[in-house]
């Protein structure tokens, strides 16, 4: 694709485990010509013993995935203006809500701690994506991917991930949003409602969105 100025330097994508984060934000990628800035879940030597004991290795997980995420996020700051345009399936925020969840209170201090020093001057994006579905539809998803260890993940998990993740993006205003409710949508699959969703994108200035195929 020929270069857009008025598409966002910086996309980023969020939403609940198994709502489809990675697969847009690799569809994004391919279409706009961006480079994709994806979470290396299967990097974190912790995760497969969260998902064992949650409490027992909660700490080590978080801070694991706050160092890796920092340091994707420092190769933005540290780029040129000839640096490529990017599409992450994550928000450095995310951290800190699933933190929220799984940590309790003095590993909430220690941890906040660190948080703030990690995420001084971290990038903000231009555009952020919130994708939205509920915890059925998410543990169906996360069953058909077949990945392992996340088999272990309990639904009431998800309706806590999903509540934080709501009560987030309630308040957030540090970049236009645009959110999508993805229990019906497959942009996976369904190529008509993603090249709705990338003739929308480029309308995007700021404040808060919400994307319908059938209204767009």
């Amino acid at each position: 694709m020929t270069e857009n100025t008025e598409l966002p330097d910086f996309i980023a994508i969020e939403g609940p485990i198994g709502v489809g984060k990675t697969t847009l934000t690799q569809k994004l990628a391919d279409h706009f010509g961006y480079h994709t800035m994806l979470e290396r879940a299967d990097e974190n030597p912790f995760l497969e013993r969260f998902y064992k004991n949650r409490r027992q290795s909660a700490l080590a997980t978080q801070l694991f995935f706050l160092f890796q995420r920092a340091e994707q996020l420092d190769e933005i700051k540290q780029a040129d203006l000839f640096a490529p345009r990017r599409v992450a399936d994550f928000l450095m925020q995310k951290d800190r809500l699933f933190a929220r969840a799984n940590l309790d209170t003095e590993e909430m201090a220690l941890y906040d701690k660190v948080y703030e020093q990690m995420t001084l001057d971290a990038p903000v994006p231009d555009l952020v994506i919130y994708l939205q579905a509920p915890a059925d539809v998410l543990m169906n998803r996360i069953q058909n991917r077949g990945i392992r260890y996340e088999q272990r993940v309990e639904r009431t998990y998800l309706e806590t991930i999903n509540e934080i993740y709501s009560e987030f993006f309630h308040y957030y205003d540090a970049s236009p949003l645009l959110i999508i409710n993805a229990e019906e949508i497959d942009f996976a699959n369904n190529e008509r409602d993603f090249r709705q969703l990338v003739d929308y994108i480029p309308r995007i200035r700021s404040g808060r969105h919400y994307f319908n195929p059938s209204l767009v």
